[in-house]
């Protein structure tokens, strides 16, 4: 049975929100209303939008494990936010940076754009069955940051967190966790974790639009990171326009530089609120259901799968090819069959989410 807040289609069987996810209808509802108040009445009720730009920052305080609000920003997406940790480090010629040899882009280049400062990127293998302990046996006297995806976006692989942060904490190495394919699909912890750093845009699991990211920065380190941006929104007293005599916020609100993204806002908060009222665990649970789905129904079809198959290892993408057939040919012919998945990690990759119906699981493994 659909779910409420998805209207279900026949002519579209949707496994990729890993990539971009559809909208709940009441994020359409929240960014048509506020669409509607910016045309008749503009912005007489700014202070009712800060309201709601306050609930989005508590709604991602409770998704990463009830952290301070002090120490959310908001910003773009997860490449500035990276960015802003790359470029407001003071590095010395010989530094270390681990990472991973599966990362997204954003959680490499800006690591490696450092390399005209001395700066050396170590990507460690994840293909054995420690891939944790392996990332901990990278680290040395020159490591000052570990930067990590909690799942990598092409294969699924879940990381533990946690004694890679116990790790980098005890050796007082800065921790950075890339969660954009976690939050929104399990429940996760940046305490637990003992993250310095987490980041993710809030268009994947989140169910909100692009354009809009949470930036958790630790209140310990907030000052180890030098600012490269300034503007009137990131000082401490805001609303002081005349001043110049003006000091940066003590709080993660240092790192926004100017006006904020009302219209994204309003729709991730809604999004969020979704994700709040099912519960997280409920919502992992879920998805674990139709990830278990999809792997039952391609192995009984044959397929090489690229993905974990214990929930241990595993998050919301299962990652496949089939025999005979190139992933870019099973690809194509399921995107013409009306398929809405990816091309992904040496393979095609499927990315339910907890409301997925299970006839458009059920349809797209009869496609195969």
């Amino acid at each position: 049975m659909a779910h409420p807040e998805f209207p279900h289609r026949e002519d579209l069987l949707y496994l990729n929100h890993a990539a971009v996810a559809p909208w709940p209808a009441r994020t359409r509802d929240a960014v048509a209303e506020f669409a509607r108040q910016n045309c008749e009445i503009g912005a007489r009720d700014y202070p009712h939008w800060l309201k709601v730009e306050q609930r989005l920052r508590e709604r991602l305080s409770w998704l990463i494990g009830g952290v301070s609000i002090d120490e959310i920003a908001l910003l773009k997406n997860t490449s500035e936010g990276l960015s802003v940790i790359a470029q407001g480090i003071d590095w010395q010629a010989g530094d270390q940076i681990v990472i991973s040899d599966q990362e997204f882009p954003s959680n490499r280049i800006p690591w490696e754009a450092l390399a005209d400062q001395g700066v050396e990127v170590i990507a460690v293998s994840l293909d054995t069955p420690q891939p944790e302990q392996a990332v901990i046996e990278a680290m040395g006297p020159r490591t000052r940051l570990v930067s990590l995806s909690a799942v990598q976006y092409g294969t699924g692989l879940l990381m533990d967190m946690a004694p890679i942060g116990a790790a980098c904490r005890e050796r007082d190495i800065l921790f950075c966790v890339d969660a954009i394919q976690i939050l929104g699909a399990l429940p996760f912890s940046a305490e637990q974790a003992q993250a310095d750093f987490v980041v993710a845009d809030g268009h994947k699991w989140m169910l909100g639009p692009e354009g809009l990211a949470l930036f958790y920065c630790r209140q310990a380190v907030q000052d180890k990171l030098t600012l490269r941006q300034h503007g009137w929104h990131m000082v401490a007293n805001a609303g002081n326009y005349t001043t110049t005599d003006w000091q940066v916020a003590n709080n993660a609100r240092r790192f926004e530089c100017g006006s904020p993204n009302m219209l994204g806002a309003h729709a991730l908060e809604a999004s969020l609120s979704l994700l709040e009222e099912e519960g997280m665990t409920q919502v992992a649970d879920a998805l674990q259901e139709r990830v278990q789905r999809l792997i039952d129904g391609l192995q009984e079809r044959g397929a090489a799968l690229l993905s974990p198959t214990d929930r241990q290892h595993r998050a919301g993408i299962v990652t496949f090819t089939l025999p005979g057939e190139a992933p870019s040919e099973t690809f194509q012919r399921l995107r013409q069959a009306g398929v809405v998945c990816a091309e992904r990690g040496g393979g095609v990759r499927f990315s339910p989410h907890f409301y997925t119906d299970y006839s458009v699981i059920d349809r797209t493994l009869a496609l195969l």
